[in-house]
């Protein structure tokens, strides 16, 4: 698969972007596990523009995570463009537009998967785009906004009209939220359109080995996008790439294993963030990365209220010395292919 003239390889795997989550620190993680590509978290482009501190941030990136996206969102197309601009001052390997992000406050502004109620302003901010940058563009959106309005086969196709590269397609209507079950037909339905030449990446549950090879042998899709499975379980992309080379299962890591990626992922963060908001931001992985274990609520509460760095890593090497080579049993769903 390739986007522009970048080269992923067969069955590349690629981390979501999320806000609060795929910062760098948790990107150094999943990369490290075999992510093939990432994607800063989105980015508001009236923040960029207005040289907004947090939007502003967001922009850095690393060698070590290359190739990576950025990804901007918004409703004005004007701004739209003059962010793509700023983005490729950063020089990232590809501008990503987020179409799809179903936040009330986002959606309801006809920005993320609300450009869906408006397709001829998102075709005509695309094609603005893709104008405007040297750079690949791709885009990221849904299926459509309700079961009324589930149109992604004549969206893509208009999509690669105005010269995109690739096109993400997360399986849910935006009136589902994260809700029900991603519909993967229409995924497929969009992948094998005969009018269709760029690359199609499918997202939405996946959650494990099996239903990512399912996904790529029933339909087809060229990459496949992981999300909220791989919030403390970035070995997801390492246990899905070995299960497609190899066809085994690798266990689950044991709790010496998470602990040394817990406090690499730590340490990252307290690399590229100041003061306390290196420890704020971590808690939401490393309440994860040790879920499962049994009478833990205890360890948890003092994991995720220290402020201390030397005590939460002190706390993290207690979890290892007390529970070692121990594994939690992972609850994967088995899927027939």
């Amino acid at each position: 698969m390739t986007i522009g003239n970048i080269k992923l390889g067969d069955y590349p795997l690629f981390l979501a972007p999320m806000e609060d989550i795929t910062d760098p620190s948790f990107r150094f993680v999943c990369k490290q596990n075999g992510a093939d590509f990432m994607y800063t978290e989105f980015i508001s482009s009236d923040g960029l523009i207005r040289d907004g501190e947090k939007s502003v941030r967001k922009l850095d990136i690393y060698d070590f995570e290359r190739p990576i996206g950025i990804q901007l969102y918004g409703h004005l197309t004007e701004a739209m463009v003059e962010a793509a601009l700023i983005a490729e001052e950063a020089k990232p390997d590809i501008i990503d537009i987020n179409f799809g992000c179903p936040v009330k406050k986002i959606a309801n502004r006809g920005a993320g998967a609300g450009m869906l109620r408006n397709i001829p302003l998102m075709i005509s901010m695309t094609s603005a785009i893709v104008r405007a940058v040297k750079l690949p563009v791709t885009v990221k959106t849904r299926i459509g906004w309700d079961d009324d309005n589930r149109n992604i086969v004549e969206v893509a196709e208009m999509l690669q009209d105005t010269g995109i590269k690739a096109i993400t397609i997360h399986g849910r209507t935006r009136a589902q939220l994260y809700k029900g079950t991603a519909d993967w037909t229409l995924i497929g339905a969009v992948k094998n359109n005969p009018r269709m030449k760029i690359p199609v990446i499918g997202n939405g549950d996946i959650d494990g080995p099996l239903r990512a090879k399912e996904m790529f042998v029933r339909y087809g899709v060229d990459g496949i996008m992981i999300g909220r499975a791989s919030v403390g379980r970035p070995w997801i992309f390492r246990d899905i790439r070995h299960y497609l080379s190899t066809g085994e299962l690798l266990p689950e890591p044991t709790v010496s294993e998470k602990a040394f990626l817990a406090i690499s992922h730590f340490e990252k963060s307290l690399e590229f963030k100041e003061g306390k908001r290196s420890i704020f931001e971590m808690r939401r992985h490393l309440s994860n990365y040790f879920r499962g274990l049994p009478h833990f609520k205890e360890t948890r509460l003092r994991l995720l209220t220290s402020l201390e760095p030397d005590e939460i890593r002190s706390i993290i090497h207690e979890i290892e010395q007390k529970w070692g080579d121990f594994r939690t049993e992972e609850k994967t769903p088995v899927y027939t292919i």
